[in-house]
């Protein structure tokens, strides 16, 4: 079986009221060597069944964490290179897929950093310094991501940052100055908008 470009990784959790907007971001892509590889964890309402009718590799898991979700979606991703999208957020633009496939592995990296719209902050663009500790933001070489055997941590919330900060020491770098996500920071109930409420502690080292 031929592998493809991208394993595309989204984890879902009660998601029906959102859902569409990211994954019809991603099927409006005109790159479309990629797998889409949709995680459903502990979910009540109609999450799966609208997964399904975006994707037949849908997994469903009941664990009650993110870091779960996105681990099943490492164990069954396929491709060169993967990409991670949170359940309420989206690709920018259809060409988003083409421009990280033309730039991407052009330096050796193991990962390709490149910016994002930040609701109501504006436009990032990460750099050496401050890398940005978010997945989703990122290209990651998967035979990279196995040699270290890297896991995400069964952590409540905010297991990308420990996901990252685990990985990226041991990673070659690459940055693209260009917008290509929209990361939809304080949409009411999410988890970030919870911790920034203050109704859910931050739970990683360091905050």
């Amino acid at each position: 079986m031929t592998e493809p470009f991208f394993s595309v990784i989204v984890p879902e959790h009660n998601a029906a009221e959102y859902m569409r907007k990211g994954l019809d971001s991603i099927r409006r892509q005109t790159f479309t060597d990629y797998e889409l590889i949709i995680v459903c964890d502990a979910c009540d309402d109609n999450t799966i069944e609208i997964a399904l009718e975006y994707s037949k590799r849908v997994y469903i898991t009941n664990a009650k964490r993110c870091a779960a979700a996105r681990n099943k979606g490492l164990d069954e991703a396929r491709g060169e290179w993967i990409l991670f999208m949170d359940d309420d957020d989206w690709w920018i633009s259809d060409e988003s897929f083409q421009v990280i496939a033309d730039n991407v592995g052009k330096h050796g990296e193991d990962v390709l950093a490149f910016g994002f719209y930040w609701q109501s902050r504006g436009v990032v663009f990460p750099t050496e310094k401050q890398p940005w500790t978010a997945v989703w933001h990122k290209a990651w070489r998967k035979k990279f991501l196995d040699r270290i055997c890297a896991r995400f941590p069964n952590w409540e919330h905010s297991d990308d940052d420990g996901f990252t900060k685990a990985t990226l020491p041991h990673a070659k770098l690459a940055f693209l100055d260009k917008p290509l996500y929209y990361y939809n920071f304080l949409r009411p109930g999410s988890l970030t908008w919870q911790m920034e409420q203050g109704l859910i502690p931050w739970d990683f080292p360091g905050r």
